[in-house]
């Protein structure tokens, strides 16, 4: 007569698996590679969308992702519909953009190493001027390359009148740290220079701006929105999530405190600051791209 099916397991059959698949591992690390394409909105890829999905609604697949980002050297700031899988790479990251090199690479002069840190600094502090700003997930920044030129040069008189009140030494070494060399710099640089067919010189202060603003743009941070006032742009989803990353900075916070009016056509001035007198500068407050 001829046995039935077992009724129970086999001794020695490999049980069900419980864990996640080969296929998860490679769901998990095409997420991540999605992340790493900043400029790839999720709304305009359906696998990008589906991932996403998957992440918010199955712990274990978001586990997987955020464990292969990990073993990549990159942070994951958020996952969800609007930043997609926002990333930042670690120090020791093979995906790592120092800073540091784009300064380089953009200047062998450390003068105009130093410009391009301020102008990155202005351009966070004037896309979100409050922290409410940046605590509003629906917030957009706008700012524009003049606006930023216009606002470093206010904050520069500003300090300059700080120090001539304070006595002051009005000329430093151009290394030394912090907004108050900063401002010996900037204000000392031409605008816009001019050539001869009256393009803007890269080395003025609106080329560095536009240079950093270009370079923002094609990590995904900004989106240029017109060619006003020497270029237009809005904030991304991923830059706010950058800016709230160094928010606690000491040169931001510096900058920051010298009183921006928020706007929203990319423009900025500075208000009084009501205790002037008793508002000092962060200790030690070193800009990027400082060495």
């Amino acid at each position: 007569m001829p046995l039935g099916p077992p009724s129970g397991p086999i001794s020695g059959a490999m049980p069900a698996a419980t864990g996640p698949t080969p296929a998860d591992a490679a769901d998990a690390a095409r997420l991540v590679s999605f992340g790493l394409q900043p400029k790839l909105p999720p709304s305009r890829d359906a696998e990008y969308a589906e991932l996403l999905r998957r992440y918010r609604e199955e712990p274990a697949f978001a586990r997987l992702a955020d464990a292969v980002a990990t073993g990549l050297g990159l942070v994951v700031l958020e996952v969800s519909p609007r930043a997609g899988m926002a990333v930042a790479a670690a120090e020791d990251s093979v995906f790592a953009v120092r800073m540091g090199d784009y300064a380089r690479r953009a200047s062998a002069d450390s003068a105009d190493r130093f410009l391009h840190g301020l102008a990155h600094l202005a351009v966070a502090a004037l896309a979100f001027p409050r922290p409410e700003d940046l605590a509003d997930d629906g917030y957009i920044g706008r700012i524009t390359v003049n606006g930023v030129d216009a606002f470093v040069r206010q904050a520069c008189r500003r300090l300059e009148e700080r120090a001539e009140e304070h006595g002051e030494n009005t000329d430093p070494a151009s290394d030394s740290p912090g907004l108050e060399a900063a401002w010996r710099i900037y204000a000392r640089r031409s605008a816009t220079g001019a050539t001869k067919d009256a393009r803007r010189l890269a080395g003025s202060t609106t080329g560095i701006i536009a240079k950093a603003v270009a370079f923002l743009t094609d990590s995904g941070f900004l989106q240029r929105t017109g060619d006003d006032s020497g270029g237009a742009y809005r904030t991304t989803a991923r830059y706010q999530l950058q800016v709230r990353d160094m928010a606690g900075t000491a040169a931001l916070a510096e900058l920051l405190e010298l009183g921006v009016v928020p706007v929203t056509d990319g423009s900025a001035t500075l208000l009084p600051a009501p205790d002037a007198d008793d508002l000092e500068l962060a200790a030690d407050a070193g800009l990027p791209f400082h060495s």
